[in-house]
């Protein structure tokens, strides 16, 4: 019994990372019909950030919850630039709503690209002065060439919405392109983030909570409750539930569907970024292959819960985590990705739209 109940435990705080990173690809599937498989880079760079960020102040002496709120700020804002990112240049244009970009938008490219660069020679120790003026250069060179092939599609090409297809070509495209472009800047050697949460924690019946579960459960707990105040109770969540069931009577009601579409990568990947500091800042090593593992079973999560269906990707993640270290308490280590999909496998054959049921809209 106290084996189940600590492995119950240890569940519990896995499937609440596995929630976090499934609510952004239940979210953005609600709206498009499109398996975001980027978005499991995005909770991937949200760990790397934490690292950098926490490596950058952890001999400042702050106080632990400090460094934890200055990693999750960082992290959240890194994210969302890439996740918006992803959705104005790789997905939009393929929506039939390729337009050039804006000068926020080539600024933003230029930022991102410099620092790249300048990040990957001071992991290389040759950040020289040449380089440090060649970033700006390669930004600027990448801005412009954005900027060129966006207005020879919004000029050229007439306005049509791609296969279904293309746009999950494009998500496997764009998660193998951040995934080894992390790989090139950091290296693919695992990568260890200093130890900030505070250690010890509970003990009630030969069951250990360390007090960096309760943490993580906690931040999940609160997240989630804040995501699902948001699209039941305001107005804007009444706007993106209306865009889910049906974006051109959404537009016909005057609810700008491309703003709530951003919005929606927005919070999707402020809530991987979430994730992946927590994971990060839990197992303390992390490599650029994070985010496709995490990734599949946060995918596996929301199909299991309910493909579209917040409160199902919720659960998804939950029950997932727990068969997960149920697996690997009773069975082996070695299984516990197959006895999880096992179950999956199950249940799907026993009810295919999922726990849940699915939430998505039929769209022509």
């Amino acid at each position: 019994m106290e084996q189940f109940l600590q492995q119950l435990v240890n569940g519990i705080t896995l499937g609440s990372m596995y929630a976090l990173i499934a609510l952004g690809y239940t979210m953005v599937y609600g709206i498009l019909e499109l398996i975001n498989f980027a978005h499991g880079e995005v909770f991937m760079i949200g760990a790397f950030v934490a690292l950098g960020v926490i490596t950058l102040l952890a001999g400042m002496g702050l106080p632990w919850w400090v460094l934890l709120a200055a990693a999750l700020a960082c992290a959240i804002v890194v994210c969302v630039v890439v996740g918006v990112g992803l959705e104005r240049l790789a997905y939009r244009p393929l929506l039939g709503e390729a337009k050039p970009l804006g000068a926020l938008e080539l600024t933003s490219i230029g930022l991102f690209v410099s620092a790249a660069w300048w990040l990957y020679h001071a992991m290389r120790g040759s950040l020289s002065g040449l380089n440090w003026a060649v970033g700006p250069l390669a930004g600027t060179v990448c801005a412009l060439a954005f900027w060129g092939l966006y207005l020879y599609l919004s000029r050229s090409i007439p306005t049509r919405k791609a296969p279904r297809l293309s746009l999950l070509i494009t998500a496997l495209g764009a998660s193998i392109f951040l995934q080894n472009a992390v790989r090139l800047v950091i290296g693919s050697r695992d990568q260890v983030i200093p130890s900030v949460l505070p250690p010890g924690g509970l003990a009630w019946s030969g069951v250990e909570v360390s007090y960096s579960q309760l943490l993580i459960v906690g931040v999940s707990l609160v997240t989630m409750a804040a995501l699902t105040y948001l699209v039941q109770q305001t107005r804007l969540g009444k706007a993106m539930r209306a865009t889910a069931q049906d974006m051109e009577a959404a537009q016909l009601m005057g609810i700008n569907t491309a703003q709530i579409v951003v919005i929606v990568f927005v919070l999707g990947s402020a809530l991987g970024a979430v994730a992946g500091v927590l994971f990060g800042l839990f197992f303390q090593t992390i490599n650029f292959f994070i985010g496709f593992q995490a990734g599949l079973k946060a995918f596996t999560a929301a199909v299991l819960g309910g493909i579209g269906n917040i409160p199902g990707a919720m659960l998804g993640g939950l029950l997932l985590g727990i068969l997960e270290s149920l697996g690997a308490g009773y069975i082996s280590s070695e299984w516990k990705d197959v006895f999880a999909f096992l179950v999956l496998v199950g249940v799907l054959l026993l009810r295919p739209s999922g726990l849940l049921g699915e939430n998505a809209p039929e769209k022509v």
